[in-house]
């Protein structure tokens, strides 16, 4: 039976951010010298689950802070076409960011080691730096944290975060993007996101808990979000699909009007709405009038205060606090990762099903079971044999 680990994680984000922000940042500074900054003409962000939102989330941060071009990509899509091809006249000039917070996954360490061949920057961002993907990379960025209870990964993801905005920080403060003094106010700004959860987990936990009592027996979800929190969108599908197992997906707030409007399946979806009261806030309103003449069960993740896409929800989530958008993915995944585990308990579910009978992979081959970690990477000279 699950034994809240999401919620014990959640309980430990305040302490863990107020606590690790300032040592990853020192790590981060001394890799990410003047010089190494200021050949940077292209980045690249990948990584695969978790990491991959990861990179989703703070593609904001980089390009308005580093005015720098940046694509979040998922490692198969970054080492076998845009790395291995040079997609977009990619150059030797270009920083790939590969993040593995475990140092095992596969396609992440084909990624970074396709792009390194390439003749481009690479970091390996991970808490194993000993490991293959580790040593892949021209550069390494150790981001292990007191070791702590780490299943499913909330804390790791929270931390993948840190790393990743504060390197783009990094890099917009040693070309001159931005100065010092930004630089220092961001920095405080991703601190005080600790108090936003904090605020944010008493503010919700009461409702949180209703919810998953009340939808209980449902077996489909769909997270809504947009810009950098379309990444949170699909984070707490990611989360309930590994707590409780149940269908969950994740759409952009403007796709959701375009596809999951005309599902005549399943008409009271429970539907997260994920919207931090900002650049699309008004849309997210407007499109909230169609989801709920059509029957869909709304629940707005929103600003405490707001008044225009929150009070339109049959269920309100509120966040505190004054998280600016680059970082509110930090704060945003809160409410949804306590409902994935308090769902989680209300239907006795084990997160990843205990990896037990068809989940088992401990007596099955690398190739028959789940091969993230046991497939073979693949060089660039056998990915461009490859291509059709």
């Amino acid at each position: 039976m699950p034994n809240n680990n999401i919620i014990t994680q959640v309980e430990s984000l305040p302490h863990l951010i107020r606590t690790q922000t300032a040592e990853l940042n020192e790590r981060v500074c001394n890799l990410f010298t003047k010089r190494m900054c200021s050949h940077i003409d292209h980045i690249i962000t990948t990584g695969c689950g978790d990491s991959h939102m990861a990179a989703i989330a703070t593609e904001l941060a980089f390009e308005e802070l580093t005015h720098i071009s940046t694509e979040p990509l998922n490692a198969l899509t970054a080492a076998r076409y845009a790395i291995a091809t040079r997609q977009n006249n990619l150059s030797k000039n270009t920083l790939v960011i590969g993040t593995s917070v475990s140092g095992t996954v596969i396609r992440t360490r084909e990624a970074i080691g396709v792009a390194r061949d390439q003749g481009m920057t690479t970091v390996a961002i991970t808490a194993n730096p000993t490991s293959p993907f580790g040593t892949v990379a021209n550069h390494i960025l150790d981001c292990t944290v007191p070791d702590f209870i780490d299943f499913p990964g909330v804390r790791s993801y929270r931390v993948s975060l840190l790393v990743l905005y504060l390197i783009a920080i990094r890099i917009a403060e040693a070309r001159d993007s931005i100065t010092t003094n930004k630089a220092a106010e961001l920095r405080s700004q991703i601190i005080d996101s600790g108090d936003s959860i904090e605020a944010t987990i008493e503010a919700t936990r009461s409702a949180a808990i209703d919810l998953a009592e009340k939808l209980s027996t449902q077996n489909y979800f769909v997270f809504v979000g947009h810009g950098p929190n379309y990444a949170t969108a699909m984070f707490g599908a990611a989360k309930l699909l590994e707590a409780a197992g149940t269908h969950a997906l994740a759409q952009d707030t403007e796709e959701w009007g375009h596809l999951q409007y005309f599902t005549n399946t399943d008409i009271d979806t429970p539907t997260f709405i994920v919207s931090p009261g900002c650049r699309s806030h008004t849309r997210t309103a407007e499109m909230l009038i169609p989801m709920n003449r059509i029957g869909r069960y709304t629940i707005g993740i929103c600003p405490k205060d707001d008044t225009k896409v929150g009070n339109q929800c049959n269920v309100f989530l509120p966040v505190v606090g004054n998280t600016p958008e680059i970082f509110s993915p930090i704060v945003y995944p809160t409410p949804i990762e306590l409902f994935a585990d308090y769902l989680a308990s209300n239907i006795g579910e084990d997160y990843f099903r205990g990896f037990r009978e068809l989940y088992d992979v401990t007596e099955l081959t690398p190739l028959t079971g789940n091969s993230i970690r046991t497939s073979t990477p693949v060089s660039l000279t056998e990915i461009l044999q490859l291509r059709g």
